[in-house]
C-alpha cells in the first residue's frame, strides 16, 4: 500500500495500544486515519512480547477501574471483532512472604472488593494447600482472583487491525518514523521512512520507543525502556491444567502455564535501561535457579524457547493519557508493563477524548502528562 499524502490522524505504533485507537476511532466514524509500524509485522514490540496477563488485581483505584472496563471488553472480543483470544481465566495468585506485602496487600484487596472486585485472601496454608506442586514454606500469605488469565497477544492485535483495515484505516507496517514536523507549536506533519504525511494531529502510541517520538516533536516523556525476560519448558505432566498464574511477588518471579509447560520470568531489579532485547544468559541462569527452588520438579525439565521485551515504564507506573504542551501532539503510552491488559480500554478513551473533549469510560484525566511536573503521581504497587 503507498504512504498516503496527508491524514486527518497519525498514530505511531502498531502494537495493541495503536490498533485499539485506531479500532475505536474508526468504529465511531473517522476517516482518513493512518496506523504507522516500523517492524514486518503488527504487535512485534511490547505487545509480542509480553506474557500474555490480564488481571484485576492492582494497588490503585483508577488501574482497578481501568481493568473493570477493558477485561469484559476481551471477554467479548470474539462477538464484537470476530477474533477468537484464547481468554484463559486461569486466575492470578499473588504469594506474599514478607510482613511489609501481607500489610499492603491487606489493603489492595480491601480496595478491590470496595471497587466490586471479589479477590479472596489466602493464609499461608491455603496458598500452599493449592499449590502443592511448589514450595511455598515461606508464604505468610496470598491473593487470588478467579477472572484473571491470560490471552493471546497476537490475536488481539491483528482482530484489531483486521477490523481497522475493513473499515477503511491505512494500517502500513515497515515504515518508520524519523521526524515530526512543527509549526509555531502546531503539528504539521510526520516525516517517515517513506516520505511525508502532512497531519495536524499525532497519537503517540509507540509504547517504550514513546519517549523518542516525543523527542522528535521536542516533548519530554518520562518513559523508560526496561528489558524484561522469560522462558518456556517442554511439556511437564505434573503441571494441572487449571495452574494458576502463580507470582512470587518479593521476588518478581512468575509462573503460568503455556501449551502443557510453563512459562517462567523474573525481574531483573538491577536491569539497565535501553532496547536491548538480546537474552541475558547470565540472568537467566539466576532466574532459574530460583524457579526450581519454588516448583523442584523443574530440575528434570527442559527449556523451549526464550525471548526478552521492553516495558514502557513512567516514574509512578501509570499511563500517559491525552495531550502535551504542544498542539496536535497526543499520547497514550507508558503502561509500564500493564499496557496488553488496558490497550482495550485505553483505545476506547483515546477515542473519547478526541471526539468528544473528554474521557467518559473511566476518568483518567489525571493521568495526564503534566503530573510530572506538578508532583501529581499516583504509585502503583502491584508491579511484576
Amino acid at each position: 500500500m503507498d504512504i498516503p499524502h496527508s491524514a486527518d490522524i497519525v498514530i505511531i505504533g502498531g502494537g495493541v495500544m495503536g490498533a485499539s485507537i485506531a479500532y475505536h476511532l474508526a468504529s465511531r466514524g473517522t476517516g482518513n486515519l493512518v496506523l504507522l509500524e516500523k517492524d514486518t509485522l503488527f504487535g512485534q514490540g511490547s505487545t509480542g512480547r509480553c506474557a500474555g496477563g490480564v488481571r484485576y488485581q492492582f494497588a490503585t483505584e483508577i488501574n482497578i477501574k481501568l481493568s473493570l472496563a477493558s477485561l469484559p471488553m476481551l471477554e467479548r472480543f470474539k462477538g464484537e471483532i470476530g477474533q477468537e483470544i484464547d481468554y484463559r481465566k486461569c486466575g492470578y495468585l499473588f504469594v506474599l512472604t514478607n510482613d511489609n506485602d501481607v500489610k499492603i496487600f491487606k489493603h489492595n484487596v480491601d480496595l478491590q472488593q470496595r471497587l466490586g472486585v471479589q479477590t479472596e485472601w489466602l493464609t499461608g496454608d491455603e496458598v500452599r494447600k493449592r499449590l502443592p506442586h511448589m514450595d511455598f514454606n515461606d508464604a505468610l500469605a496470598g491473593t487470588f482472583h478467579q477472572r484473571d488469565g491470560l490471552v493471546d497477544p497476537n490475536s488481539v492485535v491483528m482482530g484489531y487491525i483486521n477490523a481497522t483495515q475493513k473499515m477503511g484505516v491505512k494500517a502500513l507496517n515497515n515504515v518508520e518514523v524519523s521526524g515530526i514536523h512543527v509549526s509555531r507549536n502546531q503539528v504539521e506533519g510526520v516525516e517517515t521512512s517513506r516520505g511525508l504525511i502532512k497531519t495536524r494531529m499525532v497519537i503517540n502510541a509507540a509504547g517504550a520507543w514513546s519517549g523518542e517520538v516525543g523527542r522528535m516533536a521536542g516533548v519530554h516523556i518520562p518513559i523508560t525502556p526496561i528489558r524484561r525476560q522469560m522462558f518456556t519448558t517442554n511439556p511437564i505432566p505434573e503441571i494441572p491444567k487449571d495452574f494458576p498464574f502463580v507470582i512470587d511477588f518479593a521476588r518478581s518471579l512468575y509462573f503460568h502455564r503455556e501449551a502443557e509447560g510453563l512459562l517462567i520470568g523474573m525481574s531483573n531489579p538491577n536491569e539497565k535501561q535501553g532496547f536491548d532485547v538480546n537474552v541475558d544468559e547470565t540472568w537467566e541462569l539466576t532466574n532459574l535457579e530460583a524457579a526450581i527452588k519454588r516448583m523442584p520438579l523443574l530440575e528434570k525439565a527442559s527449556r523451549a524457547s526464550h525471548w526478552a521485551g521492553l516495558y514502557e515504564v513512567t516514574p509512578d507506573a501509570h499511563p500517559i493519557f491525552g495531550k502535551t504542551s504542544l498542539e496536535g501532539f497526543l499520547v497514550c503510552a507508558g503502561f509500564s508493563g500493564h499496557g496488553f491488559m488496558h490497550g482495550p480500554v485505553a483505545g476506547k478513551l483515546m477515542s473519547e477524548f478526541i471526539l468528544d473533549g473528554a474521557f467518559s469510560t473511566v476518568d483518567v484525566s489525571a493521568l495526564d502528562l503534566a503530573r510530572f511536573e506538578e508532583g501529581r503521581l499516583i504509585k502503583e504497587y502491584n508491579v511484576v
